[in-house]
């Protein structure tokens, strides 16, 4: 019983640096799509640019209905 009791406060303790760590992760992957996609061209980069917003929308959306 301990040891799971353990492991909860372990897990409780790293779950904001797991959290941390997926923004980083998801805040480069986005710049540097947006850098790729500046480079394609005016037409492409308003396509991406609200596919991009509603992508991130969704995923606050998410954030926000798990937490």
């Amino acid at each position: 019983m301990r040891d799971t009791i353990a492991a909860d406060a372990l897990l409780g303790l790293l779950l904001p640096f797991w959290q941390l760590v997926l923004g980083v992760v998801i805040i480069v992957f986005v710049v540097g799509a947006s850098v790729r996609l500046a480079r394609r061209g005016r037409s492409r980069m308003n396509t991406a640019i609200i596919v991009t917003g509603v992508a991130l929308v969704g995923l606050v959306v998410i954030g926000v209905l798990s937490s």
